[in-house]
């Protein structure tokens, strides 16, 4: 047993202030209203001015650290073993549109992690395919030569963008739902352009097999995303970002996701992809249990800038906010998931309360993890302790310490 003793707790309803948390073997034992916790037998881990959250739960990552859930090796097993320094205890490895063979190889990583766990690290949850049907005129850093049209039976149905000569280009749409159907555990959202031919079809299809649909890189209007979200689409992907802009009498994709509550929003929140006001009216109008903050991670997070890595085998460079292709084009962020939470409560003015639903409690939900994303008694000890500058200073995942910041001196 480990008691972590001194901190604020931050629950549901409030922060319970020096109190205490039990870990007991892989869960939460109890959660105490004072110090005075001192189990036979049990490590006491004095944690005096920092808080406790539940671990983050980052729902679309591409990479962290040099590493891209497309680079050959193993990257989903170095993402889980790099994660836990940013805060994070479970995370969807998440791809950019790719061949079949790139998409088989990843989802063959994804099941051996989720199934053999990573010593020290992060659970990994079904993949995010961030996928071949999107629309390309939405596309952002996304390969046009690696999109397909949802009724196309054959690579000759390609998208009009880009398309290119190569192994890259020679496959089908039907190929690629081949991989998926073959790997439908370890396939937890798909994003897809519902306004694309076949793609409310594919919707259809995507929701009856279990999958979650979540509408992104998309110029629908919103008749056709809600259109979508009648079939069962339930997430937004990025919101705001690889959309076509909202008006007041056009609202598109966007004015769908915030009018109905049924659909869970990501957001990216760095206050550079989406502005810190236009951040703030989406969390107010949803609520906090229906956005989702995500980081949109690529190999860049983590490095300084200056530094190069790639994004599905494309170069990218790490500037002061983002990360973008060799031309300029945006390509993802390179956000944590802990400086995601420092934004929201420093930037977008909300609650450490608010920030760790955003963070951890909606994404859990969301995902059907009712035993996650909580500090409760008899849920998952997946948490970390932040100090009041919400930097990391530990992490637990079932009940195991998986990280510790080196010299870190609790103030």
């Amino acid at each position: 047993m480990i008691v972590l003793a001194g901190g604020d707790l931050v629950l549901p309803d409030g922060i319970r202030a020096r109190a205490s948390l039990l870990i007991d073997g892989a869960r939460i034992g109890a959660v105490e209203p004072n110090t005075r916790v001192d189990p036979a037998g049990a490590s006491i881990v004095a944690i005096d001015d920092c808080y406790v959250v539940p671990g983050f739960i980052d729902v679309h990552v591409h990479g962290v650290e040099g590493y891209d859930t497309l680079d050959p090796g193993d990257p989903v097993a170095e993402m889980a073993a790099r994660l836990p320094r940013y805060g994070v205890t479970s995370f969807c490895p998440t791809t950019v549109a790719c061949g079949p063979q790139a998409l088989r190889s990843v989802l063959a990583r994804v099941a051996r992690a989720r199934i053999g766990l990573v010593s020290n690290g992060a659970r990994v949850l079904p993949a995010h395919l961030e996928s071949n049907f999107i629309n390309p005129d939405h596309r952002g850093a996304q390969p046009a030569e690696c999109l397909r049209f949802p009724s196309g039976a054959s690579a000759s149905r390609n998208p009009p963008h880009g398309r290119t000569s190569g192994s890259a280009g020679d496959f089908s749409a039907s190929d690629i739902l081949d991989v998926i159907a073959a790997a439908r555990s370890d396939v937890g959202i798909v994003t897809l352009a519902p306004e694309l031919p076949g793609g409310l079809e594919l919707v259809r299809t995507l929701v009856s097999a279990g999958h979650r649909v979540s509408l992104g890189h998309s110029g629908a209007t919103i008749d056709e995303a809600l259109a979508a979200i009648e079939l069962g689409a339930r997430q937004a992907t990025h919101l705001f970002n690889g959309m076509a802009k909202m008006t007041h009498r056009s609202p598109g994709v966007a004015g769908a996701v915030l009018s109905r509550d049924e659909v869970a929003a990501e957001l990216i929140c760095d206050g550079y992809h989406v502005h810190p006001a236009m951040s703030r009216m989406a969390i107010r109008s949803k609520g906090v249990g229906r956005v989702m903050a995500i980081t949109d991670g690529t190999a860049g997070s983590g490095l300084n800038v200056g530094a190069h890595a790639y994004l599905g085998g494309r170069r990218i460079h790490v500037t002061d906010h983002a990360a973008v292709l060799d031309e300029g084009t945006l390509a993802g962020s390179t956000l944590t998931m802990d400086r995601a939470f420092k934004t929201i409560v420093t930037v977008f003015g909300f609650t450490v309360v608010e920030a760790a639903a955003l963070c951890s409690t909606t994404p859990a939900r969301v995902l059907g993890l009712p035993e996650f994303g909580v500090l409760a008694e008899d849920a998952y000890a997946d948490l970390v302790v932040l100090d009041r500058n919400f930097r990391v200073v530990r992490t637990f995942v079932g009940g195991r310490e998986v990280y510790s910041r080196e010299g870190a001196t609790v103030r």
